[in-house]
């Protein structure tokens, strides 16, 4: 099924969405809102692969879904951020609308008759639900609620101006609630869309909804004040398909800087000859999303068998957080390496460029997902007395032989937990700072582990997946070399003596040494990278 479905969007890209349209669009910055629904419609049918089978769909999992945002967003951002806008519309009725909803409106998506939008974020309150000003007043006839009146504004709603309907939170004498909101209804009022740095293919709208009616049957899942807990839910599934999101749109970045790289010639060479060039703005980029994808297709795959709650969630804000950051990084760099022709709006990048900075911040930005990791890793480190990074620092030393970097990482593991556990006794995760550094450490020690795992799979001491785990492993080992000794130092509260112990019992000079051989790993990389 999906090898059927990503040959799909193969012809999205040749027949709806070739390279000039999507520039046009972005320089006009055009919605292509009938693009959008020859997506949805009979041909095509891109919407089917979320949709489950009973309802008219093809029943794929997070793992499809993943592959066909990382597609769509090598073709454009922006019009991926509107597709994922459906999928995101259509997750509160996934997860938790009653069986009726489901038949009516999924219903509606699998047959390309509906644009869905999620209406969550509020002017002033960002990522932080718990500031919902949005009001659901219940209307009562003979004792029984019979509908809401909805009241309120909305912020930064992708497609919420074109959608057919909406999902929308709003706060019940319950608590909050998800309500199916549908367009013209009296008293909801779409605002002009706002004119954006990136993703301008994607409309962006602010709501209003001034006294809206809606019949009671469209309270999401029938029982109100489950909101923040489906918020949640829908939160580390659409986290994930934002780094899968990260991970084409890099990838498609770094591709157009390999083939450029190939042809330019300077001082007689071409500029995929020249190490500096490659192991600067090359090589780096492709193995840390190479990296953010083996996270997301582990936690894809802990989805796909059931997997829910804090655990995996946090993975999923792992894999977002390094995803995008990645992804940021890799278009900058490829602006950098076409030189003045980055910088020209035909060659993609600067496009590329200004579209992947909303991956930082939608669906919660950077320092949100850090918080949460930070906190996650903080009780579970307690929880299990250390147990959790020691034994993934177990499984690290079990794949010592397996040349994937896992001596590395299986001090970083540890070195994750010692600073844990200094930071606690010492008090230090008052501090945010501490607690983002050891979320940096946490993610990148995770995502190096997930790699480890895939890629000794594999084989082959010079395979490209063993190179390039190697090589994270070396910037997983750096990252939190520093981050630790920055955790504990920045303060000021932990002593010399004591310093210099930590740096022992946290395993700091074996992550000091990790870039022994790294050039020669990167040479091997750039020579994988440049003959495909």
């Amino acid at each position: 099924m999906l090898e059927m479905v990503l040959d799909t969007v193969s012809r999205i890209r040749t027949d709806l969405l070739p390279k000039e349209k999507v520039l046009d669009f972005d320089a006009r910055e055009v919605f292509p809102e009938d693009v959008l629904r020859t997506m949805l419609g009979p041909e095509v049918g891109l919407q089917l692969v979320f949709i489950p089978e009973e309802y008219g769909g093809m029943g794929g999992g997070a793992a499809d879904g993943c592959a066909v945002t990382r597609a769509m967003a090598g073709i454009c951002l922006g019009i991926s951020t509107a597709f994922f806008a459906l999928q995101l519309g259509a997750e509160p009725i996934l997860l938790a609308g009653t069986e009726e909803q489901k038949r009516t409106w999924l219903g509606k998506i699998a047959e390309g008759s509906a644009l869905a939008a999620y209406a969550v974020t509020e002017p002033g309150a960002g990522s932080n639900l718990a500031a919902l000003k949005t009001k659901a007043v219940p209307v009562e006839k003979d004792g029984e609620v019979v509908a809401y009146r909805i009241t309120g504004a909305k912020q930064f709603i992708s497609t919420g101006g074109h959608a057919d309907f909406l999902t929308v939170l709003a706060e019940t004498p319950q608590g909050p609630s998800f309500f199916i909101v549908e367009k013209g209804r009296e008293g909801f009022f779409p605002g002009k869309p706002e004119h954006k740095h990136g993703i301008r293919a994607s409309a962006t709208n602010p709501l209003v909804f001034d006294n809206v009616e809606v019949p009671a049957d469209r309270l999401v899942g029938g029982v109100p004040g489950q909101g923040l807990k489906q918020a949640n839910a829908v939160f580390g599934r659409t986290r994930l398909m934002v780094g899968s999101m990260a991970v084409g749109a890099g990838e498609r970045a770094l591709a157009i800087a390999r083939d450029y790289a190939k042809t330019r010639v300077q001082f007689h060479t071409p500029l995929a000859e020249k190490q500096g060039y490659v192991h600067k703005l090359i090589v780096p980029h492709v193995v840390r999303l190479f990296a953010a994808q083996a996270l997301i297709e582990q936690v894809a795959a802990a989805f796909d068998a059931g997997g829910q709650g804090t655990e995996v969630d946090t993975q999923a804000s792992m894999a977002k957080y390094l995803a995008s950051e990645a992804a940021v990084a890799a278009a900058d760099a490829a602006v950098q390496a076409l030189g003045g022709y980055g910088y020209m709006a035909e060659y993609e990048v600067e496009k590329i460029r200004r579209d992947t900075k909303i991956l930082t911040i939608y669906e919660g930005t950077s320092e949100i997902q850090q918080n949460i990791i930070a906190l996650y890793r903080w009780k579970k480190t307690f929880k299990t007395k250390g147990g959790f990074y020691e034994d993934l620092a177990r499984e690290m030393d079990g794949l010592a032989e397996a040349g994937v970097g896992a001596k590395t990482l299986s001090a970083a593991a540890r070195a994750v937990n010692r600073t844990i556990q200094l930071a606690h006794a010492k008090k230090l995760t008052r501090s945010q700072s501490v607690m983002f550094a050891i979320a940096d450490m946490a993610t990148w020690t995770e995502a190096g582990c997930a790699l480890a795992r895939a890629a000794a799979k594999k084989g082959g001491p010079d395979s490209m997946d063993t190179v390039f785990s190697r090589i994270f492993a070396a910037e997983t080992g750096e990252v939190c070399a520093k981050k630790a000794m920055f955790a504990m130092a920045g303060t000021g509260d932990v002593g010399p003596g004591e310093l210099a112990g930590f740096e022992r019992e946290a395993e700091l000079p074996v992550l000091w040494r990790a870039e022994i051989g790294l050039i020669r790993d990167m040479d091997l990389a750039a020579e994988a990278i440049f003959s495909s």
